[in-house]
């Protein structure tokens, strides 16, 4: 049965997914949202069936397998051990180094497989199917190569173990290192083992010095480390692009039908994740982000902003269903495409200039934010001042219904009162009070609106009773003080009314599909920091490590966990969870000048 205990590699181009049996059962080519060619993960069966969309390296009679990531590292080494003595290491990645002042990410994967003992006998089966998995390949052999050639694209696996084995999906004995490099049709310019060699060092130590360049806190290291590399696996780094996820369709919970294409760049989660690499001192990443950020204010002439945008900044996603799929454990359907970009969703204008404040105060910036940069947010800030008070799909894109909710809202203001710090900054006084007056008046009527008086906290909606995770970051973005008891009201009617066991759902009121089955895991998080912030350190603190026994034995984690069976459902490796985790844990973590 397939699960998400997945390992991940990948270089900002493509990334892969590979299973504890070394099966890769899901990678998209020639970039993160491209054709999934391998999507045996959403095709119902596991790949040790035969299923197609999948590239097997199987140990015959194989009865033990072990998996870890090389330290520091988004190499993934998986050993393999038989009834009779015999092991295999498999070691997987995506060439990442920096070659001729540029960093060099082919949409290539390279296998290396390597006798440990014993006589161990292999068999590859390599079955990538086009068209999202609609289409069979035509195949052609070379001496040292197999093409799978479409109309679209032609993949090449250029390898020195025996092809005629690797056709016929034949097992052999495996009495030497071979290596396996599957890419784009292009011949090699080395000998094949000698390439696949230096590509690993390469990249070995690229992740190494890369992650040699992180701030990282005292507590919980490795655990931040590898969201840290998990989050830079999702960066699309042409363009800047940060996805959701590096899947589509992975259901919220068993029999759902909230499937969704998450290969795509909210600019909801724009703030966190700037807010994240902030910490880790992720500049050069950061500065990427912030660029595709700025080309779409750029386009956006009227200031209107779509919520959601593909990875080159494609404002048409249209979603549809691929019905030969049959989907993550035969739950389908399995969709391509979000139809979230038709939707109004009004805080995307506080959640980019609040990204966006960065290049105003932070030092490190070769391209710090400027005059010009100000008057195309401001065209931002006039949309939510318009906007504040109008009804949207709000945060969790309802589809069925609209609202004025309080998160988008609250957004807006803090759209209104970053632009007067910004004018304050680069010294424009008129504008600062401006954007104060703008601010404040927006201020006084969210305070009203919102608040429920007979609750005694702040709801999902204007004039509304319903609770939603979102309340929790009422102080995160300053819309509140931690000192204030409406906050500290807010967060214990959002625990008693949304908490489940150790996790939260986003809410519990029925939406177009009933009501949610699964806690949303980023909420956990907003939970933790909250508790934080009101001086509750040590529940906080005792929160954090629960969940972070909740993490895959890798250590990922995915978009939705079910807070009874601790079990992981929806996109994976979820952006917005590995930024909450670096988040928390920043705060939570002693500092280094106490550690020692």
């Amino acid at each position: 049965m397939s699960s998400l205990d997945l390992g991940i590699i990948g270089n900002c181009t493509i990334a892969a997914m590979i299973d504890p049996k070394a099966s890769l059962v899901w990678a998209c080519f020639p970039r993160l949202d491209g054709d999934a060619v391998f999507a045996a993960l959403l095709n119902g069966t596991a790949p040790g069936d035969g299923a197609d969309g999948a590239f097997c390296l199987d140990l015959v009679d194989q009865t033990h397998c072990e998996q870890a990531y090389l330290p520091n590292t988004a190499i993934l080494r998986t050993v393999l051990k038989d009834g009779h003595g015999g092991a295999v290491e498999i070691v997987d990645f995506a060439p990442r180094f920096a070659l001729f002042e540029r960093i060099y990410r082919p949409p290539l994967i390279v296998r290396r497989i390597s006798p440990l003992q014993g006589r161990p006998r292999v068999r590859v089966r390599l079955r990538p199917r086009f068209e999202n998995g609609r289409v069979d390949p035509e195949i052609t052999r070379g001496s040292n190569h197999i093409r799978y050639v479409s109309a679209a694209q032609t993949l090449r696996l250029t390898t020195n173990a025996p092809i005629s084995y690797v056709l016929e999906e034949r097992p052999f004995l495996l009495d030497r290192p071979i290596d396996l490099l599957l890419g784009g049709d292009e011949s090699l310019e080395a000998g094949i083992e000698l390439t696949a060699r230096d590509l690993f060092e390469r990249t070995r130590d690229h992740w190494r010095n890369w992650v040699r360049s992180l701030s990282i806190p005292f507590e919980w290291q490795d655990a931040v480390i590898r969201a840290s590399i998990t989050l830079k696996l999702c960066h699309f780094e042409e363009t800047g692009a940060i996805v959701a996820a590096l899947t589509t369709s992975i259901p919220e919970a068993p029999d759902t039908e909230r499937t969704w294409d998450y290969r795509f760049c909210w600019l909801r989660d724009a703030y966190f994740v700037i807010h994240a690499l902030n910490r880790l001192g992720g500049t050069r990443m950061m500065e990427d982000y912030l660029r595709f950020i700025g080309d779409i204010v750029e386009d956006a002439h009227d200031g209107a902003l779509r919520p959601v945008y593909g990875i080159t900044r494609e404002a048409l996603i249209d979603e549809s269903i691929l019905s030969h799929l049959s989907g993550y454990r035969g739950i389908g359907p399995v969709r391509v495409g979000n139809q979230a970009h038709l939707q109004v969703q009004n805080d995307v204008y506080g959640s980019v200039i609040l990204a966006s404040t960065h290049a105003f105060f932070d030092r490190r910036m070769t391209r710090p934010g400027d005059a010009i940069l100000f008057e195309q947010l401001e065209r931002l800030g006039a949309r939510a001042v318009a906007a504040f008070d109008q009804p949207d799909a709000g945060p969790w894109e309802l589809r069925g219904s609209a609202a004025v909710h309080t998160f988008s809202a609250v957004m807006c203001w803090a759209a209104c009162d970053r632009l007067a710090k910004i004018a304050r900054q680069i010294g424009l006084a008129e504008r600062a009070t401006h954007w104060r007056g703008a601010a404040d008046r927006l201020h006084g009527i969210i305070r009203e609106r919102a608040w429920n008086a007979e609750l005694g906290c702040f709801v999902s909606t204007f004039d509304g009773a319903e609770m939603d995770a979102t309340l929790l970051l009422l102080h995160e973005v300053d819309f509140l003080a931690a000192d204030d008891p409406r906050f500290a009201a807010t967060v214990d009617a959002v625990s008693r009314t949304l908490r489940s066991g150790d996790f939260l759902y986003r809410y519990v009121a029925e939406d177009d599909f009933g009501r949610p089955k699964t806690a949303f895991v980023i909420c956990v998080f907003w939970y933790i920091d909250a508790l934080a912030a009101l001086g509750r350190h040590q529940e906080a603190r005792d929160l954090f490590e629960t969940v972070l026994a909740h993490r895959t034995p890798l250590g990922l984690l995915s978009e939705d966990i079910d807070p009874r069976s601790g079990e992981l459902w929806g996109n994976f490796p979820q952006t917005y969870s590995m930024v909450g985790l670096i988040n928390c844990a920043m705060r939570l973590s002693q500092s280094w000048e106490e550690a020692f």
